[in-house]
This record gives structure tokens, C-alpha cells and sequence, in this order.
């Protein structure tokens, strides 16, 4: 029997196979792919989904600073992978995310920890309500500081939120979430942490923190969960309104930010308020945030040398946002921040007033855009000196 008889005789025999059959025993051994928010793989047996998603931002500024000599930065400044999905059943839900960008991890020094991993959290979720979560990740803070850094409408959050705010912690999350379309509606977030911030393992913890947030709608929830992003890309037909206070104590916090910054050469107790508000209407949005931390004592100094000092960050800071995003998807913003450290610290760090312009291209909402930014700072010190800082910046934002 020669070849061409053995080749013929095989595709007739392969055509008497079921086509359904050879699909099905294909299909039984392969995942369930979903495209969407990242890529989504579901096992055959619906035990379990994987949702992968990354996304990064890459930055060129040019520096003009009073007191230095001009220069220019350019960085991968955000480089993210992230992993969620459940395990078992749907209301089993896992959120793992990891950086890797210089800016994201620090620098690592002895006895310090490979800071790559950002969140890690189990959630466990009963009904639509209810939102248990145990882990590390972002404690519920202000509204700036959880919306993800690649839903802003600049290039970074403001000055105040980069000294006042409370970021991620190791802990047990509770949620009560109401939102009801064009209904009065709230949520409501609390946690108790460490207290010591993302990836704290020097020493045994002995103090706690606690956190409590509510958010209020007057006028019903925002379209496509809209207080998570920044601008107003969906433009809202009719006028959206969040106000949201947070709460936040920290027994014993050893940095001096609480969860973030330098270890302080004594423990503090600090208090923490933050309140803010969001408006959206017809491509328009306007933004508002209010930040305060205290402690008694804010001053340490180190027993080994006592001219070398460390201090909580205690203070004041005030922030306000303005855009307008045309139908071209192009859009205009402004922000104005205003820092007042407190009277115990105020030799040691300026009051800072911040202005900020930026213009931005959105070309698949914020997972693809194109932000050109100009900051200037002015630094009012107690002797009553002055300095000004300028800086021109573009960046390219993409995700999945």
C-alpha cells in the first residue's frame, strides 16, 4: 500500500469521527478564556478564574529648581502585575498585586525587606452587602489615595495626599456597601491593622490601628462605579455628588506617617481625619479634600545622638481639582494644594502651596492615555524665605 493510499484511507476514517466528539474532548481539557478588565482563564470545572492584568507608566520630566541646577528624570515610574479571581466558589475571592518599578520597590538596604508585594488579600463576599476581606492591602483612606494610581487625572496624587494619607496595611477588612442607582445611598469601611504598613516584619507588633470610612450619595450611585476613577469620562447625565470622612488612629506607630515613611526613634500615637467630596456632571468633575494628622509630641530624637531628630508628620493640607473633558476625549485639569505643618514641626519643614496644569488624551479611557503636566511649588519657611520649583513632565499611561 503506497503512501498516497494510506494518506486517503486516514482522512476517511478521520471523517467518521463525531465532530461534536473530537470538540468536546477538546474542550473538556482546556480553560475558559474571557477578555475584558485584563485576561480571564476559568477552569473547565468552573473551580476556579484567574483575571491577569498589568499596567505601567513611563515618564520623562524636566526639573527646574531654584536652589539646584536644572536637570531631567526619566523612569518606568509604575511597572504592576495583578492576579484576582476566586477559589471554589465566586464569593471566594482573591487579589494579589506586585510591583517592580525602582519608585515602587525603594531602595533596599540591610535588614530591610524586598518591598515587591503590594496586596494580598482573601475576600470573602456573602451577598452583594457585605465585603469581609484578610490581608494586606490599601486601607480605606481618602478617596485619592484608593482610587488606583492609574485612574488620576495628573501624574501623581497631590502633596498632601503623599504626607497625610494612610496607605496599605496587613488586616482584617469589613465593608457594608449600598449603592443604589439615583437613590440615596451609602457605604460604609472599616478595618483594624497593624498599624506598621505593607511588609512589616522587623519587630513583634504592639499596637493596632483603626480605620472607619463613610461615604455618602445624595443624588444615587455614579455611573460605572465612577468615584474610582478620576474625571469625568462617562459624563454623567444628570449631577453626581460623594462626600466621604475618614476616621483613622494608630496605637504605637513606629514611622513617621504611620503606615509609610522613616521609623521614628520613638513610638507615637497619631490621629488622622480626612474628608472629601466628589462632583460629576456632563463631562465637567470637581474634586475637594481636607487631611489632618495629629500627635502629642511629634518630635523624637535619636538617644544615640541627639542632634539627629525624626517627627511625625503632623499638620494640615487642603486640595482642589477642576477638569473638563471635551468630546474628543481631550481633557483639561487643574489642581491647587495648600500644606501647613504643625506649629511643633513648622522650623523643621516648610508650608508648601502647589499649582498644577494638565492636559490630557484619553484614547481607551485611563488604560491608555497621554498626560502632559506642569507643577509649580513654592516653599514658605518659618524665617520667612521662600523657594520656588518648577517641573514640565510628560507620561504614557497603558493597562489591561
Amino acid at each position: 500500500m503506497n503512501k498516497i493510499t494510506l494518506s486517503i484511507l486516514f482522512l476517511v476514517l478521520f471523517q467518521l469521527i463525531p465532530a461534536q466528539e473530537t470538540n468536546d474532548i477538546k474542550l473538556s481539557a482546556l480553560p475558559y478564556y474571557s477578555y475584558g478588565k485584563g485576561l480571564g482563564i476559568t477552569s473547565p470545572d468552573s473551580i476556579f478564574k484567574l483575571n491577569i492584568r498589568f499596567r505601567m507608566q513611563n515618564r520623562f520630566t524636566s526639573l527646574y529648581n531654584e536652589d539646584e541646577a536644572d536637570g531631567y528624570e526619566a523612569m518606568i515610574r509604575r511597572m504592576r502585575l495583578r492576579f484576582d479571581g476566586y477559589v471554589g466558589d465566586p464569593s471566594i475571592i482573591y487579589v494579589v498585586q506586585l510591583s517592580f518599578s525602582p519608585n515602587d520597590v525603594g531602595a533596599i538596604e540591610d535588614g530591610d525587606n524586598l518591598n515587591i508585594i503590594r496586596d494580598a488579600i482573601v475576600f470573602y463576599r456573602p451577598n452583594e452587602h457585605w465585603n469581609i476581606g484578610f490581608g494586606q492591602t490599601k486601607l480605606p483612606g481618602n478617596r485619592q489615595r484608593i482610587n488606583s494610581s492609574g485612574a488620576l487625572q495628573l501624574t501623581d496624587r497631590s502633596i498632601n495626599n503623599a504626607r497625610f494619607n494612610i496607605d496599605r496595611d496587613f488586616g482584617l477588612q469589613v465593608y457594608y456597601l449600598n449603592e443604589l442607582q439615583d437613590q440615596f445611598s451609602y457605604n460604609l469601611k472599616t478595618a483594624i491593622s497593624t498599624g506598621e504598613g505593607r511588609n512589616w516584619t522587623k519587630e513583634p507588633d504592639n499596637g493596632l490601628a483603626f480605620t472607619g470610612r463613610l461615604e455618602l450619595f445624595p443624588f444615587g450611585s455614579f455611573q460605572s462605579n465612577g468615584t474610582l476613577f478620576e474625571g469625568d469620562l462617562k459624563r454623567e447625565q444628570t449631577p453626581k455628588l460623594m462626600v466621604s470622612g475618614v476616621y483613622h488612629y494608630n496605637n504605637n506607630a513606629r514611622r513617621t506617617r504611620g503606615t509609610i515613611g522613616e521609623e521614628l526613634f520613638e513610638q507615637r500615637d497619631m490621629q488622622s481625619l480626612l474628608l472629601d467630596a466628589i462632583v460629576k456632571y456632563n463631562g465637567w468633575a470637581f474634586q475637594t479634600a481636607y487631611m489632618n494628622r495629629t500627635s502629642d509630641n511629634p518630635l523624637t530624637v535619636n538617644p544615640d545622638d541627639i542632634l539627629e531628630t525624626r517627627y511625625v508628620f503632623a499638620g494640615s493640607g487642603f486640595d482642589t481639582q477642576l477638569s473638563y473633558i471635551f468630546k474628543n476625549n481631550y481633557e483639561i485639569v487643574g489642581r491647587y494644594s495648600y500644606q501647613e505643618p504643625h506649629e511643633d514641626i513648622e522650623a523643621l519643614t516648610p508650608q508648601t502651596n502647589q499649582y498644577s496644569v494638565g492636559v490630557t488624551k484619553y484614547i481607551w479611557e485611563h488604560a491608555l492615555k497621554l498626560q502632559a503636566e506642569i507643577t509649580n511649588t513654592e516653599f514658605n519657611y518659618i524665617d520667612s524665605s521662600q523657594t520656588s520649583d518648577w517641573y514640565l513632565r510628560f507620561q504614557v499611561e497603558i493597562g489591561i
